[in-house]
């Protein structure tokens, strides 16, 4: 028994100062931000030098930072629309680090992912044969004809002139038939004469074949029968079901037999049935289109409040100086006693004491709190109090900007439904399945032994409880978008756009709800933007308080106090859609057309 040991082969002097100089060289272009640069320098200073593990772990750190470099750079190329700069740097991303996670997510949610990684596809033909059909081997090449003779003479002559041998049936005719055709393949030379003598072949071999005319009987008679069996996986026994009534009903298959346990369809039928068959559940199950719809909402609010000009006095109060002064110092005796006591006003200066009561704060009046107009003398003396004037001088401004931004994956033709708002609870109705009256039962009916229970039946007696009906409605936006990809590339895009909100009135308690819809179909190219909706709300309202007949003369409007109230509100929905999966094929098949009696082409 042998035992091999492997070491590593030491480094000469000359290659461990050249990695040294690598590594120091690679530093300094880590720390410039070049760092794929100096993960290459590093790989290279590993490579001359392997037994210092240092460089190897450097090259690891220096490839980490150059993948988040590129992750960030593809993220700001995103922002601004420029897709394929972001592909670009996630793609030299995955070359660096094919196993890093986050760039295969940062793929995905952009779209391009099956480019390089391609799946695997979701209906494939047949791979293995037992048995194949006969294959037949014409000549290659185009071929040119210009005949005018009987059914069965063109017909061996056009086989004869891909090198094949027609065996004719009896049933073929013999009319007289003219064939024209210049630069046609072998497929559509047979496809014009099968049409032209309404017959079909079958191949014996590689060199010959069957002719005969074509009708129910001889295609049932002549034409080989292929086995196959189709795997359909992931199919439930009912759409199982349908796909084996869709081979019988539409491609006329005989034998359709499917087997539920196995999710597999054994079909019985010529081969071009077949061929048919599989190419049309190919494009069946290989999927529908996927759009990507990004929404963005965009709502701008506006208020403005000025109040501003001067409110002069509304209203002037007139009443006697001597009864209002009787009245305050005979409902202040005790305050009117202690001033004359103290000195501070004679016992008849009336006008000393109230002026001493009011500057004191102990007694109040508005009839002398903003000043007053003295007419008249003696007993009769009166005064004029004005009311307050005010001056008013505010600004209240406010502006507010929303910006949502949601994105939607759906697949094409399928509705999608986004809501934004809350869930506001409406009663309906309410009921109660309780009766007050109350059965009558002793010693819970009556008082009993205790007083205590009488007055619990008194609070309860005709008590019914009620138990409500709610009913929860959507306030605020919901949209619904359904995409449509044509076969151009271009989007058709049906939106259903609603807006619900509480108007403030009430009908029998129930709310008013305030109702905006919008529906309407929009074509647009891939990757355009659309404002499918547009609300602008605008509201102004001007009060002016002031004396009547100053605030209505032109130019005297100022002066008088005005409120004026200004509100804007706007919003935009904006869709841009993105087919970040595209299954149907562009273009349209070429046409052909054939002639009773003459071929053209």
């Amino acid at each position: 028994m042998t035992t091999e040991t492997t070491a590593t082969k030491e480094p000469s002097d000359r290659d461990r100062r050249r990695a040294i100089k690598l590594y120091l060289a690679s530093s300094k272009l880590f720390l410039a931000g070049k760092f794929e640069e100096a993960m290459r320098g590093y790989e290279q200073a590993a490579t001359l030098d392997p037994t210092n593990t240092n460089y190897r772990l450097a090259a690891g750190v220096a490839r980490s930072h150059a993948v988040t470099a590129l992750i960030q750079a593809a993220a700001k190329d995103k922002l601004i629309g420029n897709s394929a700069a972001a592909l670009a740097a996630l793609t030299r991303a995955l070359e660096l680090d094919p196993q890093n996670a986050e760039v295969t997510q940062h793929l995905y949610e952009l779209g391009n992912i099956s480019g390089l990684n391609p799946e695997r596809p979701t209906y494939e033909g047949p791979t293995e044969t037992v048995g194949g059909p006969v294959q037949l081997a014409p000549t290659s090449g185009v071929r040119s004809f210009k005949i005018r003779a009987g059914q069965r003479q063109v017909i061996q002559q056009v086989f004869k002139a891909y090198g094949l041998e027609a065996m004719l049936d009896d049933s073929v005719g013999t009319a007289q038939t003219r064939l024209e055709m210049g630069d046609a393949s072998f497929r559509e030379t047979m496809r014009t004469l099968s049409l032209l003598t309404d017959t079909f072949y079958v191949p014996i071999d590689e060199h010959r074949v069957l002719v005969a005319r074509d009708t129910p009987s001889n295609r049932q008679k002549f034409m080989r029968q292929e086995l196959e069996t189709v795997y359909l996986s992931g199919l439930s026994p009912t759409e199982l079901t349908e796909v084996s009534n869709l081979a019988k009903n539409v491609f006329d298959v005989r034998s359709a037999v499917p087997d539920a346990s196995a999710n597999t369809l054994t079909l019985r039928a010529p081969g071009t049935t077949l061929d048919a068959f599989n190419s049309t559940m190919r494009g069946l199950l290989d999927g529908h289109n996927q759009v990507l719809l990004e929404v963005r909402l965009i709502q701008i609010a506006h208020t403005t409040t000025r109040n501003t000009g001067m409110q002069l006095p509304q209203s002037v109060s007139a009443f006697n100086v001597y009864a209002e002064e009787q009245s305050i110092l005979n409902a202040n005796q005790d305050l009117v006693q202690q001033i004359i006591s103290s000195g501070l006003a004679a016992p008849g200066d009336t006008l000393a004491i109230l002026g001493i009561l009011l500057a004191s704060g102990q007694v109040s009046s508005s009839l002398f709190s903003n000043g007053i107009a003295l007419f008249g003398g003696g007993l009769t003396q009166s005064a004029l109090s004005p009311g307050a004037a005010t001056m008013n001088l505010n600004l209240n401004s406010s502006d507010s900007r929303e910006l949502d931004q949601i994105q939607l994956r759906m697949q094409d033709g399928q509705p999608g439904t986004l809501r934004l708002g809350s869930r506001y609870p409406i009663m309906t109705s309410s009921f109660s399945s309780l009766s007050p009256s109350v059965p009558n039962i002793p010693g819970l009916t009556g008082a009993g032994a205790s007083g205590s229970l009488s007055s619990l039946l008194a609070s309860l007696t005709g008590a019914v409880p009620s138990v409500p009906q709610v009913q929860y409605q959507d306030l605020g936006l919901t949209l619904k978008a359904t995409p449509n990809v044509t076969r151009n590339g271009d989007i058709a895009l049906t939106v259903d756009l609603k807006l619900d909100a509480l108007s403030g009135q009430f009908i029998n308690a129930v709310p008013v709800l305030n109702n905006r819809a919008y529906s309407g179909v929009v074509t647009i190219k891939e990757g355009a933007a659309v404002v499918v909706a547009s609300e602008l709300d605008r509201q102004e309202s001007r009060a002016i308080s002031g004396t009547p007949g100053i605030g209505e003369i032109p130019g005297m409007g100022d002066i008088s106090s005005t409120t004026a109230t200004k509100d804007y509100a706007t919003l935009l929905i904006v869709i841009t859609p993105h087919v970040i999966r595209g299954t149907q094929a562009a273009g349209h098949s070429p046409m052909f057309r054939v002639v009773r009696g003459t071929a053209a082409r």
